[in-house]
């Protein structure tokens, strides 16, 4: 049977940190949008609080997240341990945004090393925190990080990168808006 707190504790802090992936998941509203389920890494993660997390959001093919947390802010981020002690680590809040425009973003942008293909940042208050068994979860190693990201952002010059987000990231599968548009 899972536990639940209200905040998060040292003990989920320190398993996050040893965590090489995480998932988001976000959702529009009513029943005919798509859900998103996304895998993140890359050392993007982190605990700005006990009530407060963050995530640094890369270049991709869309931006259902940025859609999503815009129209409802419903976020939740799931950690599973793949080695050691079986755990899953969930973190339900609520998310938004920030840009580079954002006045919020000299706040947040501190917490991360800022990458050329930092589309923006994802933060979310957290109301609940789960924890779990996970003992259906198999054990895997971990090899290391993968690069092609970095090394196509690399090629590409700022404006050709901004075009690239205005194209495929200003609005969701399901033609919801992002806050990003233009402001990347």
């Amino acid at each position: 049977m899972g536990k639940f707190s209200e905040q998060i504790q040292p003990a989920h802090v320190k398993f996050i940190k040893k965590q090489h992936l995480f998932f988001v998941a976000t959702a529009p509203l009513g029943i005919s949008g798509k859900i998103n389920l996304s895998p993140k890494g890359l050392d993007g993660f982190r605990v700005i609080s006990e009530k407060e997390v963050g995530y640094m959001d890369l270049i991709g093919s869309g931006n259902e997240t940025g859609a999503h947390v815009l129209e409802n802010k419903r976020i939740t981020f799931m950690f599973c341990s793949f080695k050691g002690a079986p755990n899953i680590l969930r973190l339900y809040g609520r998310g938004r945004a920030i840009t580079r425009e954002s006045s919020e973003w000299d706040i947040y942008s501190q917490h991360f090393i800022i990458l050329p293909s930092t589309r923006q940042l994802i933060i979310a208050d957290i109301d609940l925190v789960q924890t779990s068994c996970g003992y259906g979860v198999p054990i895997y190693d971990y090899q290391g990080e993968r690069k092609m990201l970095f090394e196509w952002a690399d090629k590409k010059d700022p404006a050709d990168l901004k075009e690239y987000v205005r194209k495929n990231n200003s609005q969701s599968i399901d033609g919801l808006q992002t806050d990003i548009g233009g402001k990347f």
